[in-house]
């Protein structure tokens, strides 16, 4: 099914509901939360899907685990999305359902989320109920990429955290942060590892690379993203890059995500 409301199909008597939706650049959905768990694609463009616990950077050719119940709100920039909304007792088995992950998505599963789209929603034949036990196989199987920026529940933080994610600085001191918060330097320390499950140094990193992601799969040069963040050359920004991420800046270029996603619109 191409551009419905999940809300008109969810309780189908189905394991999987399968959607195919286009949304215009920054497009936001506000939050909200499905009583299936969500399995949500981006065959073009970027997403961010963020939490109360968090935010996570979905760049092409990725997915994005939800889980039932969760609620999460989606800025889309430029994307052309394949949804599978699946009943939570089909995926009992699966470690991480509670938890919401990014996923690699290798091209066999690429190809099952382009071709259940264009199932009918109450799909009877053998043929149509065997893609879409391979899919489940498949999803189960996909590695996991660590493209989460954690949130503290603390609103102080919190709200230092967002700042710092609308204007990364690879050099933002902690002693900036730990003033804000009418902290030591070793109380900040320790209360944002509490919080986050991070130390501040590794979140500011991470937080820098991801953020980054949107720029480069604009198009946006790596140089200049580098020294927008303050980074001293490309060089050093795309090492970094590379340590959080495992690929080179370059992998997210417009050029490469599209050679990558044949047959995906």
């Amino acid at each position: 099914m191409r551009n419905v409301h999940i809300k008109d199909y969810e309780d189908l008597d189905r394991e999987v509901v399968a959607v195919g939706d286009d949304y215009p650049g920054g497009f936001v959905l506000p939050e909200h939360r499905h009583r299936r768990a969500q399995l949500l694609y981006g065959a073009t463009g970027l997403m961010h899907v963020t939490t109360r616990s968090g935010n996570w950077i979905v760049p092409p050719q990725h997915a994005v685990w939800i889980p039932a119940l969760e609620p999460h709100s989606v800025k889309f920039i430029g994307v052309s999305t394949r949804s599978l909304y699946i009943e939570p007792e089909s995926v009992q088995q699966w470690p991480a359902r509670d938890r919401c992950k990014i996923l690699t998505v290798s091209p066999l599963l690429r190809q099952l989320l382009i071709g259940a789209v264009e199932l009918e929603p109450l799909y009877e034949s053998a043929r149509d109920r065997l893609l879409v036990a391979l899919l489940l196989q498949e999803i189960a199987a996909m590695q996991t990429r660590e493209f989460e920026i954690p949130l503290p529940q603390n609103p102080p933080l919190l709200a230092l955290c967002q700042a710092f994610l609308a204007a990364p600085s690879i050099h933002d001191p902690a002693d900036r942060w730990a003033n804000a918060l009418f902290m030591s330097a070793s109380t900040f320390r320790r209360h944002f590892l509490q919080q986050t499950g991070m130390s501040f140094s590794v979140w500011r990193q991470r937080a820098c690379v991801l953020v980054a992601l949107s720029g480069l799969v604009a198009g946006r040069p790596v140089s200049d993203i580098a020294l927008s963040m303050g980074y001293d050359n490309g060089s050093s920004f795309s090492t970094m890059f590379r340590r959080v991420t495992g690929q080179p800046p370059s992998s997210y270029h417009p050029a490469a995500t599209t050679q990558a996603a044949p047959g995906s619109e």
